[in-house]
């Protein structure tokens, strides 16, 4: 019998042959669904869990396995940085490598945690007891800070040392920071201090010199671009180098910002789709880089026809405008970068329209049009912003950009009249005047520029006054004040110093010459008297003026009939700037001082001249 029911035990069991009991079909058994696994974003999924993982933060890296290899390990850390560069994902690091005790359980602090222990598991859990993580923004109240000074007492439940992360640690309140400090300053030996700020001047010095500071850099765009590059092959996604270039790009530094953008460029594209960078401009709102290039150089060879037909396509594309305007901006550093340091063109950091049309652009620009295509841009960001319509207000941007594109600053414009060359002139523009000199007329782009005066100098009040024409504030006053001049010829200039000039006095003073004049020019300085400074020689001459409008009768008897009164000032209108006529004086007396020999008429009447109290008889004469 055993084995009948041995052979029966093996038989398959029959399959029904008819309805169940109820006259239905058995039903067949429900499948196994496995439970779906969240989706975790690749910020999270791609964080470094060792230091050979982090990039772009290579001195920090260094000195911590330094520290680790010697056991000269603070007690206290701040890292400070952007965010995204990895001050948390650094903290849990120190975290896990002060409490690792190896896969056998017997190992020590090490730079290098082994990930499977318990310490280090519980800690990339975020659950371990002895690894408090608080974030200071939201509880950065005294309260707080004295729940962490009462736990610091005791000895660590599970792990080797006890760590204390505190996050935007900035935002702790000013008694919070006093009641940490004595703590800080002197913690049990079992206790770890790890700060993340990313406003590091807000956290008081007395802090700051009680931790050890790292300051975690901006990840370069080409470092991120290789990063991202590594992740979507893993991640089995097809992106072109030009879109990743605009991702690390975007990012500014940051790798948190940047994973997030590429799994927002993952999770536009078709799967199996290429992701171009035409997608990843799409999706930023950004213009395109091609566009970016196309329209500088419509503007810099001044033709705003062609820029506003750009500005238009981008704006049916979505465009931002005032984006593309601070690409513009973006550019033009660009470029000024490559022509101070040509070096950079061989540079792997620029992409490679950076390292081509830039470079065609750094040599046909000059600094001084670039500086000026920054500073009206750097201005017209600012106007977009405060503006009703940015759309309006960018093209008006840019227009304003075309028409002084051609136009060549004032010494570039000298050199080449006095070389015999054409000098340009913007669109509709026209030529300006200098000093003192003859007139010429130049020929630029088929049309003539009348009118560019060449300056010449004739006396050193004339350079005095090109200072402040320049604007150089500091550079005038010393000229009027601070030197007493002894020779001037034409290139050459001697002077005699007062105490106060500053050193390079002459070395500006022939800069700002040789600029406006395109030739070069000789600054002495002589122990010699000289003349009198421009400032104590206009002066004198006021003073001589009121001497001598004091000595006039009507004034006379004005001062008379009204005691008290007295004379404010003297104007001349031969005078300059500096109470001085254009002419030298022949003498110091009265007629040297304006006040006879005027060919249109004396400021006063003669002295010998009747009073005469009727106005009729006074037109009758």
């Amino acid at each position: 019998m055993s084995g009948l029911f041995e052979d029966d035990e093996k038989l398959p069991e029959p399959e029904p042959a008819g309805p169940g009991l109820f006259g239905d079909a058995p039903a067949a058994p429900a499948p196994v669904v496995a439970a779906a696994t969240p989706y975790r974003v690749l910020a999270r999924k791609y964080r470094p869990v060792r230091f050979d993982d982090m990039i772009g933060q290579e001195v920090m890296v260094r000195t911590l396995r330094n520290a680790f290899a010697v056991g000269r390990v603070a007690h206290a850390f701040m890292l400070t940085g952007v965010r995204g560069v990895g001050k948390t994902t650094t903290a849990r690091i120190i975290a896990r490598a002060l409490n690792c005790v190896g896969v056998d359980g017997t190992g020590g602090p090490t730079v290098d945690p082994c990930g499977v222990c318990a310490n280090c598991t519980g800690i990339l859990a975020d659950r371990h007891p002895d690894v408090t993580e608080m974030d200071a923004a939201s509880n950065n109240g005294i309260d707080e800070i004295r729940e962490i000074i009462e736990a610091v007492r005791y000895r660590p439940m599970q792990a080797r040392t006890k760590v204390f992360i505190l996050d935007e640690v900035h935002m702790l309140s000013k008694p919070a920071f006093n009641a940490l400090l004595k703590t800080l300053e002197e913690p049990p030996p079992h206790v770890k201090f790890i700060f993340a700020t990313t406003e590091i001047r807000k956290v008081p010095v007395t802090v700051l010199s009680r931790c050890q500071r790292f300051d975690l850099r901006r990840i370069s765009a080409s470092e991120l671009a290789a990063h991202f590059a590594k992740i979507a092959e893993k991640e089995d996604v097809a992106i072109a180098p030009e879109a990743l270039t605009l991702i690390g790009r975007a990012a500014d530094g940051s790798a948190r910002d940047g994973l997030s953008l590429l799994d927002q460029a993952i999770a536009q594209s078709e799967p199996g789709q290429m992701i171009d960078g035409a997608m990843v401009s799409e999706m930023l709102g950004l213009s395109d880089r091609a566009s970016v290039f196309d329209l500088f150089e419509a503007v810099m060879v001044g033709q705003p026809a062609k820029a506003l037909a750009l500005t238009d396509r981008a704006h049916e594309r979505g465009a931002d405008l005032g984006v593309m305007l601070q690409d513009l901006l973006e550019l033009v550093h660009t470029v000024s970068r490559l022509k101070s340091v040509p070096g950079l063109r061989d540079s792997a950091d620029l992409p490679e329209a950076e390292r081509t049309r830039g470079a065609e652009f750094a040599d046909r620009l000059s600094m001084a049009a670039l500086g000026r295509a920054w500073q009206m841009l750097l201005k017209g960001v600012g106007e977009i912003e405060a503006a009703p319509d940015r759309r309006a207000a960018a093209e008006m941007v840019l227009i304003r950009l075309c028409y002084v594109s051609d136009m060549p600053p004032p010494g570039d414009l000298m050199r080449r009249i006095m070389e015999g060359g054409g000098g340009g002139a913007a669109p509709g523009g026209s030529g300006g005047g200098g000093p003192s000199g003859g007139g010429a007329r130049a020929v630029a782009n088929g049309s003539v520029v009348q009118a560019v005066a060449v300056p010449r100098f004739n006396s050193f009040r004339e350079v005095a006054a090109l200072a402040s024409e320049r604007r150089e504030a500091l550079l005038h006053g010393h000229l009027v004040h601070s030197v007493h001049l002894v020779r001037f010829a034409p290139p050459v200039i001697e002077l005699r110093p007062q105490a106060d000039a500053p050193r390079d006095l002459a070395a500006r003073l022939a800069a700002m010459l040789q600029e406006e004049t395109g030739q070069r020019w000789t600054i002495a300085m002589s122990a010699a008297p000289g003349e009198p400074t421009l400032a104590e020689q206009g002066g004198a001459a006021d003073l001589a003026r009121r001497a001598e409008a004091a000595q006039h009768p009507m004034v006379r008897a004005i001062l008379e009939a009204f005691p008290g009164a007295r004379i404010d000032a003297v104007h001349d209108a031969r005078a300059d700037a500096y109470g001085l006529l254009t002419e030298a004086p022949a003498a110091l007396g009265g007629e040297a001082q304006g006040f006879s020999g005027d060919p249109e008429g004396p400021d006063f009447a003669p002295l010998d001249a009747e009073y005469v109290d009727d106005p009729s008889a006074a037109w009758e004469n």
